[in-house]
C-alpha cells in the first residue's frame, strides 16, 4: 500500500492519528510525507537543524511495536522552536554564538515524544524570542505561508509558518508577549497560548522567566488541545510550574458573555479591512448565541505598556548579558538595542512597576466577574517584510497592541482564524479568559473557528465537521464536590475507589452559601439561595461510571442530598446539596468561598 500525495490526505493531527491506527497509512510513510512537503517548500530559513530522515523514520517504523490506542500523537510528526530543548538538536536560540547541546529533553518535548509524537526539527526565530515580526535571525526569514511579502510574525515564526504551509501539523512555540498568537493569525492557522505554568518550561531558553510559556501551534482547535492535553501538568523541574487540572472540552456553553471593548477604545492604526473583519467576527458571535458586554480596556493598555516600559527588559538582559559583555556583535542590532535597556533599571523601578501592575490585575478580576472571556483582534493589522525592515521598532509594538497585557495578567488565550481579507491578508481574533479556563477557550474556540467554513492553513484543506466530544467513559455522569470529597481532603478516597475521574475545578453561579455542618469528618452543606443573595463557591466535577455513581449516591447520609447545581459559566451538573431544616446550627463560611480555604483556616487556628 503506497500513500499518495493530494489534498485526500489526512491533514490534522486527528486525522493522521485516526489512519495511523487504521492502517490506512503508517508513521513511516507520514514522516516520509513530511520531508517532502519541506523538500517541496524549499524555504530554508524554516529550519535551523532538521533530522536525519532515515533516523526519523526509524523510529516511525518502530512505533509500530506499540500499543496505538494508548498514544495520542501516534506517529504525528513535530517541530520545535528553537529555544526549547530536544534531545538531538542543538538549542540555539537563533544565535549561534549562543547555541549548546542539551543533555535531555525539555519537559514538554519528552512528553510529546511519551505520547508518540516524532520530533523532525528545530525551528527559526527572532533571536532570544524578542519579536513579533519573525524577521530578526540570522537565519533568514520564514515565508508567509499565506502571502509571500507579509512578514511571517514571531517570535515562533518556523513554528508557526511550518504548520501554516502544511510541513506538519503541529508544532511548539513560546508566547511571552504575543508569539505564539501573532504569527498564528498571520499563517491562518491556530495559536494556543497556556495559562502560566500549565506546560512546564523546563528546558526553554528564558525570555522573561516569569511570564514565559510554551504554546501550541496546529490547523485545528481540537488539535491543540490535545496537545496541551498531552504536555500540561505539574514538574518538580520547573519552579513556575503549577499544579491545576486542565477540565474537560464541554459544548458551547450557554448564556456565554463575551467581552468587547467600549466604543472607540480599539486601535487598527488605519486598517479599515481589518476594523470590518472584527466587526464580523462580533456578528458571528452573536449568531452563534453569545451576548457581548463592553468593558474598559484601557487599564488593559496600561499594562501592556509595562512589558517594554517596566522592569521586564531586565529579564531579557539576564539572560544574554554575558554575550552581551563578550560578543555584542553576535546579537541582533534591534534585539541588542531592546535588551541592553534592562541594565539601566533598577529595584526602585521594580517594586514600582509590581505594585502597579497588581493593582491592574485587581481591575482584570472585576472585568471578569460579569464576563466568560475577552474577545479581541490578535493583531490591530499585517505589515510587509518592507514595511518592518523600514520601521522594526514600532511597528513591532503596535503587533502588541492585543497580547502584551496577557501573560503580566496571568490569562490564557486562544488565537483563531477569523476571516480571509479580500486582499489576501488572514485575520484573526483571540479569546482571552483568567488562568486555569483554559478549556472553556476551546470549547467555545472550536466552534467559532468550524462556523468561519475557512480552510485550514494555506493549502486550502477543507474543515472537517468538528469532532463528538469525547466523554471521559460511555457512560460516565459529572458530579460536583464542594467538601470533603475534594481531592486532597477526607473523604476523596471514595470517589478514588470508584474510580472517578477529576475533570475540572471550577466555581458555582453567585447565588449559593456554604455552611460548615457539626458531623465527623467535618462536612459543609451548600445551599442554593436567591439570585444576589449568595456567592460563587468552589467546586470540582468528578465523573463516575453510571453503577458507581449510584453506588455514591446511594450511600450518601442525611442530611446531604444529590440536586442540580448551577455553575458559573451557565453549565448544569448534579451536585452535593444540603436539606436546609439542618442550617440552625450550622455556621455560615460562606465568605471563606469554598471548603478548603475555610478549612485550612480551622487547622491554622
Amino acid at each position: 500500500m503506497k500513500a499518495e500525495m493530494g489534498a485526500e490526505q489526512p491533514e490534522t493531527v486527528a486525522a493522521i492519528v485516526a489512519a495511523h491506527r487504521a492502517g490506512t497509512l503508517t508513521p513511516a510513510q507520514t514522516v516520509a510525507r513530511t520531508y517532502q512537503r519541506i523538500r517541496d517548500h524549499n524555504d530554508p530559513a524554516v529550519f535551523i537543524s532538521l533530522r536525519d530522515e532515515k533516523d526519523a523514520i526509524t523510529e516511525a517504523e518502530k512505533l509500530a511495536t506499540k500499543d496505538a490506542a494508548s498514544l495520542p500523537l501516534y506517529g504525528v510528526p513535530v517541530v520545535v522552536k528553537d529555544n526549547i530543548d530536544a534531545l538531538g538538536f542543538p538549542t540555539t536560540a537563533a544565535c549561534p554564538a549562543f547555541s549548546y547541546t542539551p543533555t535531555h529533553d525539555s519537559t514538554a518535548v519528552q512528553r510529546l515524544r511519551a505520547a508518540g509524537a516524532i520530533i523532525i526539527g528545530k525551528t527559526n526565530l527572532d533571536q532570544f524570542a524578542t519579536g513579533l515580526v519573525g524577521v530578526r535571525s540570522p537565519h533568514g526569514i520564514p515565508r508567509n505561508a499565506i502571502r509571500e511579502d507579509l512578514i511571517p510574525g514571531g517570535s515562533s515564526s518556523g513554528s508557526a509558518t511550518a504548520v501554516g504551509a502544511g510541513l506538519v501539523s503541529l508544532s511548539l512555540g513560546t508566547d511571552t508577549a504575543g508569539s505564539g498568537r501573532v504569527p498564528a493569525m498571520l499563517n491562518n492557522i491556530v495559536g494556543l497560548k497556556p495559562s502560566l505554568g500549565m506546560i512546564s518550561t523546563a528546558g526553554l531558553v528564558p525570555a522573561c522567566r516569569t511570564l514565559d510559556c510554551i504554546s501550541v501551534f496546529a490547523l485545528t482547535v481540537d488539535d491543540a488541545a490535545l496537545a496541551l492535553s498531552v504536555m500540561a501538568g505539574p514538574d518538580q523541574a520547573d519552579p513556575f510550574s503549577r499544579d491545576r487540572p486542565l477540565g474537560a472540552i464541554t459544548p458551547l456553553p450557554a448564556n456565554l458573555r463575551l467581552g468587547v471593548p467600549r466604543s472607540g477604545q480599539l486601535i487598527f492604526f488605519g486598517d479599515k479591512k481589518a476594523e470590518a473583519a472584527y466587526a464580523e467576527a462580533l456578528k458571528r458571535w452573536t449568531a452563534l448565541g453569545a451576548t457581548l458586554v463592553e468593558f474598559d480596556l484601557e487599564p488593559f493598555y496600561e499594562t501592556a505598556r509595562l512589558l517594554y516600559e517596566g522592569p521586564w527588559v531586565a529579564e531579557r538582559y539576564l539572560v544574554i548579558r554575558d554575550l552581551l559583555a563578550s560578543a555584542p556583535e553576535a546579537i541582533h542590532p534591534v534585539t541588542r538595542e531592546i535588551t541592553a535597556a534592562g541594565a539601566r533599571l533598577t529595584a526602585t523601578d521594580t517594586f514600582s512597576a509590581l505594585y502597579r501592575l497588581q493593582g491592574l490585575r485587581k481591575i482584570a478580576e472585576r472585568t471578569f466577574t460579569n464576563i466568560d472571556a475577552l474577545v479581541l483582534p490578535t493583531a490591530p493589522t499585517a505589515y510587509t517584510t518592507a514595511q518592518v525592515r523600514a520601521n522594526p521598532v514600532e511597528l513591532n509594538s503596535r503587533l502588541g497592541t492585543y497580547t502584551n497585557f496577557v501573560n503580566l495578567l496571568d490569562l490564557c488565550g486562544l488565537a483563531l482564524p477569523a476571516a480571509m481579507r479580500a486582499d489576501g491578508i488572514p485575520f484573526g481574533i483571540t479569546i482571552l479568559a483568567p488562568t486555569g479556563h483554559d478549556a472553556l477557550l476551546a470549547s467555545i474556540g472550536r466552534v467559532f473557528h468550524a462556523d468561519t467554513k475557512l480552510t485550514l492553513g494555506a493549502k486550502g484543506v477543507v474543515q472537517a465537521a468538528l469532532a463528538p466530544l469525547a466523554a471521559s467513559g460511555v457512560d460516565e455522569i459529572p458530579i460536583a464536590v464542594v467538601g470533603a470529597h475534594l481531592s486532597g481532603m477526607a473523604l476523596n478516597g471514595e470517589l478514588k475507589a470508584l474510580n472517578g475521574q477529576l475533570i475540572e475545578a471550577t466555581r458555582t453561579a453567585a447565588d449559593y452559601k456554604l455552611y460548615a455542618l457539626k458531623t465527623t469528618p467535618p462536612k459543609p452543606g451548600m445551599l442554593r439561595v436567591e439570585a444576589g443573595k449568595g456567592a460563587s463557591i468552589e467546586l470540582e466535577i468528578w465523573s463516575l461510571s453510571s453503577s458507581a455513581f449510584g453506588k455514591f449516591v446511594n450511600a450518601i447520609p442525611a442530611p446531604m442530598a444529590i440536586g442540580t447545581v448551577r455553575l458559573a459559566d451557565g453549565r448544569s451538573v448534579k451536585g452535593f446539596l444540603v436539606e436546609p431544616e439542618v442550617l440552625g446550627e450550622a455556621r455560615d463560611i460562606t465568605a471563606y468561598g469554598g471548603w478548603r480555604k475555610y478549612m485550612a483556616e480551622a487547622t491554622t487556628a
